[in-house]
Order: C-alpha cells, then structure tokens, then sequence
C-alpha cells in the first residue's frame, strides 16, 4: 500500500466513521482489509483501494468500515461502571423518578451487547426495587454484523467466562451446545439499532443514563467535544454519562462535570453545581420522601 493510499483510507474512515488512524496504523489496515480484497476478489489491497475511491459499492464500503472499528467487548466489563450503576446511577433514578416509575439507558457503541445484557441483569437482580418499572434500554453501533450478534444473545464459553460470574450464568443464560444464550426475558428487555455517532441522533430521544465508553479515543478532538454536546441535550439536567476509564470531558466541553470519586461517572454541569450547594430544609425532607418510596 503507497503512502498516498494510506492517506486515502486515513480520510474516508474518519469521513465515514470518525475513527482517527495514527501512521503506524498501516499493519492493522493490511491485516483487517486484506481478507475483504480476497472476499471480494481483488487481487491486492489496492485494487480494494481503487474500487472504493470509484465509490457506487455502499456493501464495500460498509464492509471496510466494520473490518475497522473495534468491537471488543465482555460482560461486566471493568466492573467500576457497573458499581457506580447499582450505586450511584440506580439509587438516583429510583428517587428521582418515583412518579413516573421509568427509567431509559443507552448504550452507545453497544458492539455484540454484552454491556446492555450486563445491565439488565443488573436491573433483574434489583427486581424487588424496580419491579412495576418501565425500562428502556438501546443498544447501538456503527455495525449491523455485531448488532444481529447482540440480537441473539448467543455466546461462546470464552465469551460468557470474560467477566460474567457463574452464578449469573447458570441464572439468566441457557446453554445451546457448545454455546450460551441469554434468556428471553432479558433480550425482550433490549432494543437494537444502526447508528453512526457522527449523525443525528436526536430521533432516538432522550435518555436518563447514556453509557458511551471506550469510542471518544478513536475520535479527534473536535469529534469528541461535538459528540458529547450532542449526547447532552440528549440527557435531563439530572441525566448521568458514562465514559471508559481512559476518556474524560475535561478540555472538551462544558456540559458535563465529573461526578466527585466516581472514576468514569459525568452529570451534566447544573446537576453537578447543584450536587455541591449546601443541602436545604426542603430538600432534606424530598430526600426522606425518596428513601421511604424505595422501600
């Protein structure tokens, strides 16, 4: 592949999906696109390159994009989230949305859905508090191939052993052969669409916990801070953002603040400013009214 090649498919990934390829990317483009050009039958990756700079082949296209995005992904993965959800997350929705008794989550960059099946195992497990709750919960991503997977909840033994404690195995999952697949109950509780983060997304409405980990790091700067804005105004003013323990707001936008020890966890800047002024008569009796709704 020449450096001008390179540079090619540099811009249309970022063009179509926002990710950011450093220079020493040039191996993992080879080894990701190289067996698309055979699929394809393109005798080298720069017939691949020529056939997508002709454009008109969307199905190549699609394919270049998802053979480049990461879809990594384990149940209950890296914990800390999860805590601050049964903790912090939870708590505050079960009190803050008493009368209404709903609660929406989204799962931005769901990939194969293990972290909104980790959820809502959560939420089953909290069954004797959110029972008689509405629960929403989306999962996207930028792939149709790992959304139709996420749609299964089928998984391999490697797969269901990457975080998920056997108990909860043997609860919520049945076991088809050589593989696992989470229980009808909790993929009903699951809605899945196509989404690309760099469009709109006001259609999907609004949400109460928007969970958006480990995909600001493939973004440049201004892709970041115009992603988060966005996913603000999809958020009340009490709504709670989750990023990966490497990502932050910090220098990128305003709208959120981080939530004190709470790594990973934002509110948005007035619930934040709120949280940190001195506690009034009033709203210590609503406090008291919550937890007494809770029980």
């Amino acid at each position: 592949m020449t450096p001008m090649e390179f540079d090619f498919l540099k811009t249309f990934l970022k063009t179509r999906s926002g990710l950011v390829l450093s220079n020493d990317k040039q191996y993992l483009v080879e080894s990701r696109l190289l067996p698309i050009a055979r699929s394809s039958k393109l005798e080298t990756l720069s017939a691949l390159i020529q056939s997508l700079q002709k454009g008109g082949n969307r199905a190549l296209e699609t394919e270049v994009v998802e053979a480049m995005t990461t879809n990594e992904s384990f149940f209950f993965r890296d914990k800390t989230p999860f805590e601050h959800f049964k903790e912090t997350m939870l708590p505050a929705m079960l009190q803050n949305r008493a009368t209404r008794k709903q609660i929406k989550i989204w799962c931005a960059a769901a990939s194969t859905g293990q972290e909104p099946y980790s959820l809502a195992i959560c939420l089953k497990e909290a069954a004797a508090k959110v029972g008689g709750w509405r629960i929403r919960i989306l999962g996207t991503d930028i792939s149709q191939e790992v959304l139709e997977k996420a749609k299964t909840g089928l998984y391999s033994q490697f797969e269901v052993q990457r975080g998920l404690p056997i108990q909860l195995l043997l609860k919520y999952f049945d076991q088809k052969g050589d593989m696992w697949q989470i229980n009808a109950g909790l993929r009903a509780m699951i809605e899945w669409k196509k989404l690309n983060l760099l469009e709109q997304f006001s259609h999907i409405g609004e949400f109460d916990i928007v969970f958006c980990r480990n995909v600001l790091i493939y973004f440049d700067q201004p892709t970041k801070t115009e992603i988060l804005e966005r996913i603000a105004k999809a958020l009340p003013d009490d709504g709670f953002l989750v990023l990966g323990a490497a990502e932050t707001v910090v220098g990128l936008t305003d709208a959120f603040k981080p939530v004190p020890g709470k790594r990973g966890l934002f509110q948005k800047k007035q619930a934040a400013q709120t949280a940190t002024r001195p506690a009034l008569a009033g709203a210590t009796s609503r406090l008291a009214v919550g937890a007494t709704t809770l029980r």
